[in-house]
């Protein structure tokens, strides 16, 4: 857990820089470092429901991303 907020307040700190750097705008750095994350995590929402009727289609219909990528299925040994 200590690694994810690590990685979230580097991730916030560097879309500051980046956003001040090509804006020279506090207020806008602020608003793009506060607004990229929510979109994100919106997007984010709406591909994983697109990935998992993608997978159910691959995979004939009722089952897991596991079961539509049988290359990444760990085998069991008979």
């Amino acid at each position: 857990m200590a690694k994810s907020a690590t990685f979230g307040v580097m991730h916030l700190g560097i879309a500051f820089t980046v956003s001040y750097l090509l804006t020279g705008s506090v207020a806008i750095a602020g608003a793009i470092t506060l607004v990229e994350p929510v979109a994100n995590t919106v997007a984010h929402y709406f591909f994983d429901r697109w990935w998992e009727r993608r997978a159910r289609a691959r995979s004939g219909g009722g089952g897991s991303v596991e079961s539509a990528l049988p290359c990444c299925t760990p085998r069991l040994s008979t």
